[in-house]
């Protein structure tokens, strides 16, 4: 069974069109276009009111996938880490 999706991600700033740059593609990027995505991406987190929360659930949650609280993959892999 699927837990609910959290109350938080309601006012989160990646809802809409541009959720699209949170994850890869399903086919291959290259690099400089994972980095522009990324960088969008983060641009958007940089100013969502659930930025914290968001980075919490995905730490606690192993998120192996994505943009997370203005992180990505490995930069999150550091973080829990530590």
């Amino acid at each position: 069974m699927m837990s609910p999706i959290p109350e938080w991600m309601d006012n989160a700033a990646c809802r809409g069109e541009q959720r699209a740059w949170f994850f890869p593609p399903a086919s291959l990027e290259r690099k400089d276009e994972r980095l522009r995505r990324e960088a969008r991406a983060k641009a958007v987190c940089a100013d969502c009111a659930v930025r914290a929360t968001c980075l919490d659930w995905a730490l606690a949650n192993h998120e192996a996938f994505g943009i997370w609280g203005g992180l990505n993959e490995a930069e999150r892999r550091v973080m829990g880490a530590a």
